[in-house]
């Protein structure tokens, strides 16, 4: 299916946020994830189902000085 991220388009057959995330090797303890406009809390990445034309936004934060 195809989908954007960060506003780039993205292929995947991957069926839930969750393991799209893993997936991508990123930190849930530094991660926000917007999807399709709102923003989605890490123990509902899970549930939430990836499909056709979503739109993800991915925002890490990173902490220095």
């Amino acid at each position: 299916m195809n989908i954007k991220v960060n506003g780039k388009p993205e292929n995947t057959a991957v069926e839930n946020l969750a393991v799209y995330l893993r997936g991508r090797g990123l930190a849930p303890e530094t991660l926000v994830v917007e999807h399709n406009g709102e923003v989605i809390r890490a123990d509902r990445w899970a549930d939430t189902l990836l499909r056709e034309g979503d739109r993800l936004e991915l925002l890490s934060f990173v902490g220095g000085g």
